[in-house]
Formats: C-alpha cells, structure tokens, sequence
C-alpha cells in the first residue's frame, strides 16, 4: 500500500505544478516608454493611443506613469472625450504614479495640466482577463476547446478534485 500512496501523491503532485504554470506573470509597462506622460508634440498627438494599441493589457498588470509638473487623473468615459478635470475617480500628481489594473474593461487617464488634455495627453486602454499561457495551435479535425476564459475555473476546479484525492489517500493509508 506504500508504494501506491507515494505514486498517487506524486502523480497529484505533478497534475498541481503543471496546472499551476497555465497562468503568466503580470506585466508592468512604463506609459509612453521613453517619453514618459508628457503633451505629446504638435507633430506627434497620437503618440498614447499608439502606444496603447501596441500593447495587450491583462488584469494583474501595472502602469507606471513617469512625469514632471503635470498630473494623472483618472476619469470616466465622458471626461475623458471632453477633457473634464473636475470630478477624477482618482488624482495624482507625486511625479511616478503606479496603477494597478485589476478588473477587465475601460480605464480612461487624462493630464491634470492645463490644456494638455486638449493637446491629446490622454490615454484609453482595454484590460483583458487573466493572463494566459499560448498554447499549441488547435490541430485540423478536433473539436474546440473551451472559452479561454474559462480556464480559471477549470483549474480551480481540478486543484479542488486532486487535494481532496490527496487528503482521502493520505487519511485511508
């Protein structure tokens, strides 16, 4: 009976560490790389939303804006297209602001600095769920797998389903 319970945990062991590595490390991006949050110049007014859509954004991943005298300010959808620095959700302005994204969706910035907002320092980003691992191209003839959102769930499941296997094999050996 010994050598079945090593093998069992073992083998529940290894189901756990590989279901564990389906989810990536959150990522930390710097706004606007080396120009840092600034007015954009006349001849580059598009350089944040540029920026924005070279780039995928997960639930868990940071922002960091870098700056001097100006401000972050977070706001909703209609201040941001109208540039309304009354009522932020959030405001900022100790020069290296880190922004934590945590739910999926619209996250709306503007500059806080008079005029800048209208001269396009601004930024909307759209944050996806989790992050996921790639996985290998589905292979011609297989039914597809489930929603990749799904994948949190299954896996919560399954690790819920091998500790209890776990904890019944060790209390019966």
């Amino acid at each position: 009976m010994e050598p079945l319970r090593g093998f069992i945990f073992c083998t529940c062991f290894l189901v756990l560490v590989a279901m564990n590595d389906s989810v990536e490390a959150s990522k930390h991006f710097k706004v606007g790389d080396h120009l840092g949050w600034q007015q954009p110049s006349a001849n580059n007014t598009a350089v944040y939303t540029q920026w924005a859509t070279s780039k995928r954004f997960h639930v868990g991943d940071s922002l960091s804006f870098e700056y001097q005298n100006d401000s972050v300010l977070v706001v909703e959808k209609w201040d941001y297209y109208h540039c309304n620095t009354n009522k932020p959700i959030s405001s900022f302005n100790d020069g290296m602001t880190v922004i934590n994204l945590d739910r999926p969706g619209l996250f709306y910035f503007i500059s806080g600095a008079p005029d800048h907002c209208k001269k396009d320092q601004k930024l909307l980003i759209r944050v996806m769920g989790l992050h996921q691992r790639a996985e290998s191209p589905p292979q011609v003839g297989l039914a597809p797998g489930p929603h990749p959102s799904s994948g949190l769930v299954v896996t919560v499941s399954l690790c819920s389903v091998f500790i209890t296997l776990i904890v019944t094999v060790v209390t019966f050996v």
